[in-house]
């Protein structure tokens, strides 16, 4: 058996690692004690090195030796990175300019670990997991990185798995990889805007890409590094410390082993919550020898980090505009990442866009239920697609483009038979491309009119109904007070006018319908024929 090309996504908070099984289906693959989203977390006890959950669970007792939330520190200087959302583990030091680690092993015997070396370990301990799950040995893998990484971190990041046994064969951006896999099980039957939103552990990603004629331009990223699902914990450790105070005087939040153990069962509290509607937390001696145990609903949960939500739906906000588009513009949102889980996060974004946009969440019937596999499950995919090439072939193919695919900039289309702007061609659509409308309907002389396109948002007010006035035989008198809290409904439309006038075809006594096929060829010339359905006869135009 040929060593397989496996998938693998590391995040800051957990990874994921993923391949083609034999039956041509993408496995997800669980690591000895079971994790498929693996923490990406070391900690070290003594002589002993632990990983995943078991270095987690590490964290409130010896938080000293346990690493966490290293990924996007590789390749960068100590000077430029952010060591600040390591704080809770193992201090980050200075090794040589670079980020490192300091932590004790057996007879407090202290070591400085690079982070270079952290993740070399790390990836190791997944590629073993993969291979004891495979049974075969694991030499080539396809890896996730964030769309804002440089190439320094990607060549760092490239050396460090070296170091664990594995080529990276391809870097695949992650909002890329969670559409792959997406599109894999519910391919999109028309061109496309999609909004990919990953939320993770300590930090937010989100990219608009165009999918037209199946080809995949990315219109514009966000990130922010300091909003995430760590921001849902904050807030819930600030609530249970105020209730835990309220009942006890005491703050837990001085203590470092308290706070320790108030994380970690927020994090119980906001995954238990995305599938139950009420959670229960109970922490033996949380604080000068009390105890602490109380529940929460999901609706005080919604409350009491209604904040951060707000924080998320503007962080998609920004990155649409920053495409120069509109909600109105986008067809779909693909949730992924742990904080896809919460069923709040669906829901504002529902009242964000409009009904036709598919909120692509765990809970939505087109999407993958488990949105903190997708991108994994995209790497494998494309791990099966390079696996394709031969080793000149890939050479080849992964050189880097210097210049990117041209798009046109506005859509190109017909006049309906009402007189509207009916798009072909979307703005942004690559060429060469080809489009074929049939209509069927169509009778007579025909002038087929082809245009460029603008669009523009439309806002109308619609005034509320009004309540008939009560008469005055009536016996009981009505009840007026939420009158006043009607307001006027504002409905936005997103519409067409058209704007440079490319060509007109003629075509006579039609009988049976006509096909009209566009072509735009690499030189980005438009071609366009009509076709007589019943006669056969073409009548052609270009510009």
């Amino acid at each position: 058996m040929s060593s397989p090309i496996i998938g693998i996504t590391f995040g800051n908070t957990s990874s994921s690692i993923a391949y083609i099984n034999p039956k041509n289906d993408v496995d997800v693959i669980a690591n000895p004690d079971g994790e498929r989203s693996i923490p990406s977390v070391l900690s070290y006890v003594g002589a002993d090195e632990y990983h995943g959950g078991q270095a987690l669970q590490q964290l409130v007792r010896n938080s000293a030796n346990t690493i966490i939330n290293f990924r996007d520190l590789i390749g960068l200087p100590f000077a430029q990175a952010d060591v600040s959302k390591c704080a809770a583990g193992a201090p980050a030091i200075e090794i040589d300019g670079k980020v490192g680690f300091a932590i004790k092993r057996g007879e407090d015997k202290e070591e400085k670990i690079t982070v270079d070396e952290v993740i070399s370990r790390h990836l190791n301990k997944l590629k073993l997991a993969a291979e004891d799950y495979i049974g075969s040995k694991v030499r080539q893998v396809v890896l996730t990185v964030p769309t804002n990484f440089n190439d320094n971190q990607k060549e760092a990041l490239k050396n460090a798995a070296s170091k664990a046994g594995l080529e990276v064969v391809q870097f695949i951006n992650e909002p890329s990889a969670a559409l792959l896999a997406h599109v894999e099980q519910y391919p999109f039957e028309k061109d496309v805007n999609v909004v990919v939103a990953d939320f993770g552990g300590v930090r937010s990603d989100a990219a608009v890409i165009a999918i037209r004629n199946g080809i995949y331009t990315i219109l514009a990223t966000k990130h922010d590094t300091s909003l995430g699902g760590d921001n849902l914990d904050t807030e819930l450790i600030e609530y249970f410390a105020k209730d835990f105070q309220k009942k006890t005087s005491t703050n837990p939040t001085k203590n470092v082993r308290s706070l320790a153990k108030l994380r970690a069962n927020a994090i119980i509290t906001k995954k238990t919550l995305s599938n139950a509607t009420t959670a229960t937390i109970s922490i033996d001696s949380l604080a000068d020898g009390y105890d602490y145990h109380t529940s929460i609903n999901r609706m005080r949960f919604e409350l009491v980090t209604n904040k951060v939500f707000s924080q998320f739906s503007a962080f998609v906000e920004d990155v649409i505009a920053k495409a120069e588009l509109d909600p109105l513009d986008i067809h779909a949102v693909i949730l992924s990442g742990g904080v896809a889980f919460t069923p709040k996060l669906a829901n504002n974004f529902e009242f964000l866009f409009p009904e036709s946009v598919k909120i692509l969440g765990p809970n939505a019937k087109e999407s993958s239920n488990q949105p903190n596999e997708l991108t994994a499950s995209g790497a494998a995919l494309q791990a099966r697609l390079v696996s394709s090439y031969d080793a000149d072939e890939l050479s080849e193919a992964l050189k880097p483009v210097i210049i990117n695919t041209p798009h046109i900039p506005k859509a190109i289309g017909l006049i309906g038979s009402q007189g509207e702007f009916c798009p072909v061609f979307l703005a942004e659509t690559s060429f060469p491309a080809q489009k074929k409308l049939t209509l069927k309907n169509a009778k007579g002389d025909l002038l087929v009119g082809v245009y460029e396109g603008d669009h523009h948002i439309e806002e109308k007010t619609l005034e509320p109904t009004p309540k008939e006035e009560k008469k005055d035989d009536d016996e009981e008198e009505e009840e007026w007070s939420d009158s006043e809290d009607d307001e006027p409904e504002i409905i936005r439309e997103k519409l067409y006018t058209f704007s440079t006038k490319l060509m007109e075809l003629g075509i006579k006594g039609v009988t049976k319908g006509v096909e009209i096929v566009f072509n735009l060829n690499k030189e980005g010339v438009l071609k366009v024929s009509a076709r007589d359905l019943k006669s056969g006869n073409v009548v052609k135009g270009e510009l």
